[in-house]
């Protein structure tokens, strides 16, 4: 184990992380990534076997699927974040889902990763949740305020595309409302996110969101 490893390792040491995701799979791979990095790690395949958890002891990070068998994930963020303990929770789509994104982040979700997952930056964007909350400490809301950078760059019609995006609605749907093709309408998103410095939807959401 190098220095950087270990570092890591003693720094997480008393880091609980808790995955509830019905895929026995998913539960168990991230339960060892987790564990390579010094986290202590539960998970839970249903909502109610979470609940309970929660009441015994609180995460320091949660890692909830937007869909828990029957359940919505967004029911389970909406109970974590009323308990306005800061927790940040970081959603996993099996597919991609605007709508579902949008009500997330509006819920205060820290970030929503589509599968297959990215382990590289769920690690990172957790290492990150985890070094505000040692700076920080716990928010009202489990949120950061963000200047929004690169706001100012943005011409009427970009402005007027990250609104619609912002709402939820989808590139053909914000097309229709504007006059303008689809294809345009990505290619002003992806304006707007590179002057916001945001690397997807679910960081550009975070960005407008909690600004």
């Amino acid at each position: 184990m190098n220095d950087e490893v270990y570092y890591h390792a003693f720094l997480n040491r008393d880091r609980l992380i808790h995955i509830v995701d019905a895929d026995p799979a998913t539960c168990e791979a991230l339960s060892v990534l987790f564990r390579l990095e010094g986290f202590q790690t539960t998970f839970s395949l249903e909502a109610g076997h979470f609940i309970v958890s929660l009441e015994r002891r609180r995460p320091d990070i949660v890692v909830l699927n937007l869909r828990v068998g029957e359940e919505s994930g967004l029911g389970l963020l909406r109970r974590i974040k009323s308990m306005r303990t800061g927790t940040p929770v970081f959603m996993l789509a099996d597919y991609p889902q605007l709508e579902a994104v949008v009500t997330a982040m509006k819920l205060g979700a820290s970030d929503v990763i589509s599968k297959p997952i990215d382990t590289e930056h769920l690690l990172t964007v957790i290492r990150d949740a985890l070094r505000r909350d040692v700076h920080l400490g716990a928010m009202q809301g489990g949120r950061r305020p963000v200047e929004v950078r690169g706001f100012s760059q943005l011409t009427p019609r970009e402005r007027e595309v990250l609104q619609l995006i912002t709402n939820g609605q989808s590139n053909k749907e914000a097309g229709r409302e504007l006059g303008i093709s689809p294809r345009t309408i990505e290619v002003h998103r992806a304006r707007v996110m590179e002057k916001l410095g945001a690397r997807n939807t679910a960081d550009l959401m975070r960005i407008v969101l909690t600004s």
